[in-house]
């Protein structure tokens, strides 16, 4: 109960730090926190566990009709990943039906720990809904991943708040460098339906 409570108000000073940095943010006439560029990442055959222990090939999962998006994150992160988490969370609330809509893909940056019951947990603490995935594999295939997204970081600890969108059918991906808030992300969601 006490890890809750101390997870909640870490949780809440941090929506509060980004809030106070948007409003900082737009004061000094820089309305974005982020960084968006354009790649044409290939997209490793590999076969990756979902935390349904469903395995798919990661190549022809994000080849969809919908817009896909996909972050890096682990379990037992407590700084950058549950902003990131926070913001599917809140995209999916915000749109209805959203897994018609979106399909949101995370993959574990810590396969020796995310285990399937690991990853249900995790989605469940962000009331994750269908269309949201969470990923594992081999340490080999997540760092094929990570290194094919420029992405890669040699321990789990130097990872970096990132993530990816694409438009239906569009070979190139927006990176996003920077923490995104609900707004941010919604915004960039909307932009990739009028591609």
């Amino acid at each position: 109960m006490i890890k809750k409570r101390h997870r909640f108000l870490l949780l809440s000073l941090l929506a509060v730090w980004l809030g106070l940095a948007s409003v900082a943010a737009r004061a000094a006439g820089n309305e974005t926190r982020y960084e968006l560029t354009e790649h044409a990442f290939v997209v490793p055959r590999v076969t990756l566990l979902s935390q349904d222990r469903v395995e798919v090939r990661l190549d022809e999962f994000v080849e969809s009709d919908k817009p896909v998006m996909l972050d890096f994150i682990f379990g037992t992160c407590t700084t950058i990943c549950p902003v990131l988490s926070a913001g599917y969370s809140n995209l999916q609330r915000k749109l209805p039906e959203a897994s018609d809509k979106v399909r949101l893909v995370s993959i574990s940056i810590d396969p020796e720990h995310d285990t399937p019951e690991v990853m249900k947990k995790y989605l469940e603490r962000y009331r994750a809904q269908p269309g949201w995935d969470f990923f594992t594999g081999s340490r080999k295939d997540i760092d094929a991943v990570m290194r094919a997204f420029d992405s890669f970081v040699p321990d789990k600890m130097s990872h970096r708040p990132v993530m990816f969108l694409r438009a239906p059918g569009s070979d190139t991906w927006i990176r996003i460098n920077g923490l995104v808030g609900t707004r941010d992300l919604m915004a960039e969601y909307e932009k990739l339906l009028e591609e």
